[in-house]
This record gives structure tokens, C-alpha cells and sequence, in this order.
């Protein structure tokens, strides 16, 4: 029986237990919750609960039976990660993530950014702020105190996250007009066969919010800068296959004969979707954040082939 602590009120259960557990997968986590075998104030928790200060939670023993479960990340991992934090204080730091790692594990993924960045730093308390897409890359929120989490998260629900300013740079298929277009289109996320998400406009979905400025005509395509008002699962990516300039390089909404040719014209292998800034502020208001995170050098060797 472990009683929440102060300093971890309002914390999930699954990160609760993550704590609790050191080097148990989250696939193990997910598991004895769903099972029944942990326990809040005597019943059964979902993973996202919130716990409060002074819930008595119930822990079972577990066995991290197999070495390769809790083999720690490869050291090229977490050098990389190490070398590609753009900005970190006494609260929290931004990580320019790489495209094709995951936000976190699970899924049968096992190092996400969030593991590897533990294993990093295994001294120091660290929480995901937010996520993005595996394939998408660009800067990553970690918070190191509860106090820094709890604010960001509480800007992040703010007029549906309109306290934090998130701008993303892209590659669209087609030519964008001049200007800006803005998308207001609800989104709805489906499940397909296998349990893949896939997630469509749809007027019984959540209000979404996004805005895309051309900012140069590439090789008959437009690179964007975009800006959300929301941050809905694929948001960006299902607003531009909506207005007819899929995300180039996008394999799920995108489209496959457009990403064949800027395979084997300009070498793009990936979807060319860079999440390049956040502002926001902290301590009511009084300390200012402006943190950026440069194009990846692989989509900018796209840009410099197309243009």
C-alpha cells in the first residue's frame, strides 16, 4: 500500500506506477491496471485516473521477468537525445525529438523518448507534457518538477490549448494559395481493423482548430507554417488531406503517388512534418518561454533539392 505524496497530486495512475515500478514496460503497467490487481482507496482504477493527495494505492508484486523487458536504451540512443535538448532550466527541458521515435514505449515499442530520457537522467524526476507523432519531428516538452507539469497541462486545457502558441512547418502536396488558410473542422478518431487509430472530419467529432500561412513554392509544392489552436490526435495531417494538400510523406491521409515522387526526385522518406516552436508562460503569466527547434537536417536537404 503506498499513499499518494502531495508533490503527486493530480498525476496519472499509470505514471504513478511507472514511478513506483523502476524498468517496468508500460505494457506491464497497463496490464495488472486493467486486471484489477491495483487498487485506489480499496477499488479498481482506469490508467488516467488522477490521484489525489492521500489515496491509498494498492501495488501487487510484480517480477520484471524477462532481461531484454528491462534492457536499459542503446547508448547511441541516449547520446543522440542528450545532444538534441534545445533548451533546459530548473523546471523543464525541450527535446528536438528524431522522427521515427515515439513519444513514449508501449505497443511494443520499448524506448520511447520519455524511457530513454529516464535512463538518462535516472536521478531526476521527469514527466511527458504532451506528445507527438512518431513520424513527426520537433521539440518535445519534459517537465522536471510536478509544480511546471501541472501549469503546462492547465495551459494545454485553456481554451482547448490556446495557451500555449504551437507552430509546425510542413510540406504540402500542390500549390497552397497565398496567405493564410484557416481550417475549422471537428475531428473524430476511429479505430480500424487491428485497433489502428485512424481519425477523419466528422461533425460529431472535437472542435478543431488550425491555421496555414505559405510561406515558399516548392517544386509545385508549398512549405507551411501552420499553427494550431487545438492539439487533436493527427490534427494537422487529416486538416490538410481535408483541403486537398495532404502532408507530403504522409503514408496514413496522404497521397502515395505525390510521396513516390519526392522519394525518388528529392530523397524524402519520412513525413515532412517538423514541430519547430512553443510560447507560453509560466508563473502566472510573468515568465515568458519562446523555445524553437530547427528543421531537421533531412527535410531541409528536401527543401534545398526542390527548390
Amino acid at each position: 500500500m503506498v499513499r499518494v505524496p502531495e508533490d503527486r497530486d493530480g498525476q496519472r495512475l499509470d505514471n504513478f506506477l511507472l514511478g513506483q515500478l523502476k524498468g517496468a514496460p508500460k505494457s506491464l503497467i497497463y496490464k495488472i491496471v486493467r486486471s484489477g490487481q491495483v487498487r485506489v482507496n480499496g477499488g479498481r482504477g482506469k490508467p488516467e485516473r488522477k490521484l489525489v493527495a492521500g489515496d491509498e494505492v494498492r501495488i501487487p508484486p510484480v517480477r520484471l521477468g524477462e532481461p531484454e523487458e528491462s534492457a536499459p536504451p542503446p547508448r547511441g540512443l541516449l547520446e543522440a537525445l542528450d545532444a538534441a535538448i534545445v533548451f533546459e532550466d530548473s523546471r523543464l527541458l525541450a527535446l528536438n525529438k528524431p522522427s521515427g521515435l515515439a513519444s513514449h514505449g508501449g505497443s511494443g515499442i520499448r524506448h520511447g523518448a520519455i524511457e530513454s530520457l529516464r535512463a538518462l537522467r535516472p536521478n531526476e524526476s521527469l514527466e511527458l507534457v504532451h506528445r507527438l507523432d512518431r513520424d513527426t519531428s520537433g521539440l518535445l516538452i519534459v517537465a522536471k518538477k510536478r509544480s511546471a507539469l501541472r501549469e503546462l497541462q492547465a495551459l494545454m486545457r485553456e481554451d482547448h490549448g490556446a495557451g500555449i502558441d504551437k507552430r509546425y512547418l510542413t510540406l504540402l502536396a500542390g500549390r497552397m494559395p497565398n496567405g493564410t488558410m484557416d481550417v475549422d473542422a471537428p475531428l473524430l478518431i476511429g479505430l480500424r481493423q487491428g485497433g489502428e487509430r485512424h481519425v477523419q472530419v466528422n461533425d460529431g467529432g472535437k472542435e478543431s482548430r488550425s491555421h496555414f500561412k505559405l510561406l515558399q513554392r516548392v517544386g509545385g509544392h508549398s512549405y507551411c507554417e501552420v499553427k494550431i489552436d487545438t492539439g487533436r490526435t493527427h490534427q494537422i495531417r487529416v486538416h490538410a488531406q481535408h483541403i486537398g494538400h495532404p502532408v507530403a510523406g504522409d503514408d496514413k491521409y496522404g497521397d502515395g503517388e505525390v510521396n513516390k515522387r519526392l522519394r525518388d526526385q528529392a530523397g524524402l522518406r519520412r513525413l515532412f512534418l517538423h514541430a519547430a516552436s512553443l510560447r507560453f508562460a509560466l508563473d502566472g503569466g510573468r515568465e515568458d518561454y519562446v523555445l524553437d527547434a530547427p528543421l531537421a537536417p533531412d527535410l531541409r536537404e528536401v527543401l534545398d533539392k526542390l527548390g
